[in-house]
């Protein structure tokens, strides 16, 4: 970034104030570069924040941030609100541990009104603090909340705009409508929108209503108000009903090209002196700036690391090296489906994370995206597995919080054979907090009728997914981490497992370790380190949280008078809290010692930087083991 140029004078809102329109625009132009170059060498949310440079500049531009509050929905796509606020020289370790999170944190800046990361939140938050804000009586006090990436497909969002249509509250809702979110939008709702976004003669049309308003703005209220009808009317005409916005009392303006940003600045300035709740509908590209992002942003969308110049992505490795877990979920779902017919796939707008792309591709009839929209994706689920048909329902560990009551009350009550496969489970990394999957182990383990299965590495997800399917008796889960796993030749012949047995994996003496799940990896990477000093501890694979192996923690609380248990997941709530529940039932009284995330929520940074820092990697285990062997 050049000395001279206009980003480097900007530093806060402040400071956009006094920019002339093609300083604006330059502005524009440098801030879409300066996040294209930052992220191209620190991976990073790119295509959603390149999409909305424009509206970012001009809502600090109108608005009085942050005394007016800005709620950015998702929040992948608030890399340009953070530079503009204060955070430009320390943009570079945006996502590092110890560095600025990649999403809004009200920790963060007193800019970051709210803290987001999961979706659909923002309509809710902003109308909270609009009604806080009446009641204080700060009538001059400006509420917006920026939604988009497919985030008005879930039902949290309707909700708060059928709660705010009858409020009156001072809140403004820009739709940042790209046409897709992660993967390409699903739904009615994306097909409601693309038809407004995509009619021309209605737009045109409009248009020119809007030029006639403008000219008669001062000819009194009952001229704009006829006008006003005749922009209803045109949409009623062409959409073949009410527009859905104005059905809920909000004032609905739009589509806009949300890249003009002479027309932004315009318009908002105009709607920050309408009262009421209202909607502005932008259309927006996704990947703006950056011909490959902008052709593909569904990689683009978290790309990593990337030729700047080019969009070329750089290659992570070379030589043989071993799967992602989700795409062994992905194939071995689809050999499963190739076996039996009834197996279908639910994915809540995550067909490309959770690599349901194989089965899609052969089955597409068989898959069901149905949007950000994890509640409906459980309930549907069970309304699947009702009817006969054997439902993976595969949703992050972090978002699956948001169906816990329909877990409960739709699934596990009535018994349903619906399989739960929880990705991203444990420390994800640099997304941090938001998306960390610290609680599933916990939240499940208290659901009656629930399985809890998770596998130390490839093999082992293949067969708790092979008995998954035949188990058809009740609610099955299987966890399993983002990333890599640890075996190349992994395509093993499937097995059925005994559900609630474990495994002895390393003999030893004087102490135990317990684990479950790809945690155990650290531990049979300490005791090969430990077995150089003649140290040799035991190590059992659980497998199985719920029912648990009972008989063998038996075995174990008679045999060693040391134990120490490791999980990737909170130890409130998981193994650690089984096994003290077993301690008092087999009155046991040796010593243990519980490694895994502690009753916090843990930062972002790399997962080997986490898991050290929350003490359960290899070097933490062997820490923990040399300090209790005698």
């Amino acid at each position: 970034m050049a000395n001279d140029s206009v980003l480097a004078r900007v530093n806060f809102p402040k400071d956009l104030k006094s920019l002339k329109d093609n300083e604006l625009l330059i502005l524009s132009e440098e801030l879409r570069q300066f996040i294209i170059e930052t992220v191209a060498h620190n991976k990073g949310h790119l295509a959603s924040s390149l999409g909305v440079v424009e509206i970012s500049i001009a809502l600090h531009f109108v608005f009085n941030t942050p005394y007016d509050k800005l709620i950015w929905d998702v929040g992948h796509q608030a890399y340009p609100h953070k530079i503009l606020t204060g955070r430009k020289d320390k943009f570079h370790s945006n996502r590092k541990i110890h560095g600025i999170s990649g999403f809004p944190k009200m920790q963060e800046s007193e800019y970051d009104a709210f803290g987001v990361g999961h979706s659909s939140t923002s309509i809710s938050a902003a109308l909270g603090m609009a009604e806080a804000s009446r009641l204080k009586g700060e009538n001059n006090r400006q509420h917006i909340a920026v939604i988009g990436d497919g985030a008005m497909t879930a039902g949290m969002a309707i909700e708060a705009l059928n709660n705010a249509g009858v409020s009156q509250s001072n809140i403004l809702v820009i739709l940042n409508d790209n046409g897709i979110a992660i993967d390409e939008n699903a739904g009615a709702i994306h097909k409601y929108l693309t038809n407004i976004s995509a009619s021309k003669t209605y737009n045109r049309l409009k248009d020119d209503i809007w030029r006639v308003l403008d000219r008669l703005d001062k000819l009194g209220e009952h001229t704009q108000k006829f006008a006003s009808k005749i922009d209803s009317a045109l949409k009623v005409a062409f959409f073949k009903n009410s527009n859905l916005f104005e059905a809920l009392n909000f004032r609905y303006f739009g589509p806009v090209d949300g890249h003009d940003l002479a027309h932004l600045i315009k318009i908002l300035k105009d709607l920050k002196e309408i009262p009421g709740p209202k909607v502005l509908h932008l259309h927006t590209v996704k990947g703006k700036g950056l011909t490959t992002a902008e052709n593909d942003p569904i990689t683009f969308h978290a790309p990593g690391l990337f030729d700047s110049k080019t969009g070329e992505l750089k290659p992570i490795v070379e030589g043989e090296i071993p799967p992602k877990f989700q795409d062994v979920f992905g194939e071995t779902l689809l050999e499963l489906a190739d076996e039996d017919e009834k197996i279908v796939g639910v994915t809540p707008a995550m067909p490309t994370g959770s690599s349901f792309t194989f089965m899609m591709k052969k089955y597409p009839e068989r898959v069901f995206d149905v949007g950000i929209a994890e509640q409906h994706a459980v309930t549907f689920s069970a309304g699947l597995a009702a009817s006969g048909m054997i439902p993976f329902c595969n949703i992050y560990s972090s978002f699956m919080q948001r169906a816990y009551d329909q877990v409960i009350h739709d699934v596990a009550l009535q018994n349903l054979p619906v399989v739960f496969c929880l990705d991203r489970a444990g420390l994800v990394g640099e997304d941090g907090p938001t998306h960390h999957g610290a609680f599933d182990l916990a939240y499940f383990n208290a659901i009656p009728n629930m399985i809890i299965a998770a596998p130390i590495d490839e093999w082992e997800l293949r067969n708790m997914m092979k008995t998954a399917q035949k188990n058809q008796k009740g609610p099955f889960s299987i966890r399993y981490p983002r990333g890599r796993g640890h075996i190349i030749e992994w395509r093993n012949p499937m097995q059925l497992l005994e559900i609630g047995k474990g495994r002895v994996m390393r003999e030893g003496k004087q102490i135990a370790i317990l684990g479950i799940g790809t945690a155990g990896q650290f531990a049979l990477q300490a005791i090969g380190n430990l077995t150089k000093k003649n140290i040799t501890p035991a190590f059992y694979d659980l497998r199985f949280l719920k029912p648990i192996d009972k008989e063998l923690i038996k075995e174990v609380f008679q045999d060693f008078d040391k134990i120490i248990t490791i999980e990737d997941g909170t130890v409130i709530g998981g193994l650690a809290t089984s096994i003290a529940k077993l301690k008092e039932e087999f009155s046991y009284s040796g010593e243990i010692i519980n490694l895994g995330i502690p009753d916090e929520f843990i930062e972002h940074g790399k997962p080997e930087e986490l898991q050290a820092l929350c003490s359960f990697d290899a070097l933490a285990i062997e820490k923990a083991v040399l300090e209790i062997w005698k």
